[in-house]
C-alpha cells in the first residue's frame, strides 16, 4: 500500500548556452530563474507557476532525424487556458511547431520548439 504522494516533478534539461537558454525561457516562456550554480553557470533552475525546470550544462544526445516530423516531445506541460498561453507566447515571437488546437484526445494543445531545439507541448484538457 503507498502511503506517500508525489507532489511535482521536474525535467532535467541539458543546455549547450546556459546563458542563451536562461535568456529564451525568461524572455519567451515567462518563466522565472530562481538561481544558478557557479560562475559560469553549469546548472539553473527556472520556474513558472510553482512548475520547476532544471538546466545543465552538457552536450546533448546525439540527435534524432525523425524528432519533429514524428513529433517527438521533450515534455508536455498541462495548463488551465492553452489559448491565453498561446496568444502570450505568439506575442512574444516563439517558435511553433504545432499551432493551437483541439486533439481527438480531448485536449485544447499546441507545440513549441525552444532556442535548444527541444520540443515542449502545452495543453489544456476539453471539458
Amino acid at each position: 500500500m503507498l502511503t506517500a504522494m508525489i507532489d511535482q516533478i521536474a525535467p532535467q534539461f541539458f543546455a549547450i548556452d546556459m546563458a542563451a537558454t536562461l535568456d529564451y525561457y525568461r524572455d519567451m516562456l515567462g518563466f522565472t530563474c530562481l538561481g544558478t550554480w557557479q560562475d559560469p553557470p553549469v546548472y539553473a533552475i527556472v520556474a513558472r507557476d510553482q512548475q520547476r525546470i532544471h538546466f545543465r550544462c552538457a552536450e546533448p544526445p546525439a540527435p534524432n532525424p525523425d524528432k519533429y516530423a514524428d513529433e517527438l516531445l521533450d515534455a508536455y506541460v498541462f495548463v488551465a487556458d492553452a489559448d491565453a498561453l498561446y496568444m502570450e507566447y505568439a506575442g512574444r515571437g516563439v517558435e511553433f511547431t504545432r499551432a493551437l488546437g483541439d486533439t481527438p484526445w480531448r485536449s485544447r494543445e499546441f507545440v513549441v520548439k525552444d532556442c535548444d531545439g527541444r520540443l515542449l507541448a502545452f495543453g489544456a484538457q476539453l471539458e
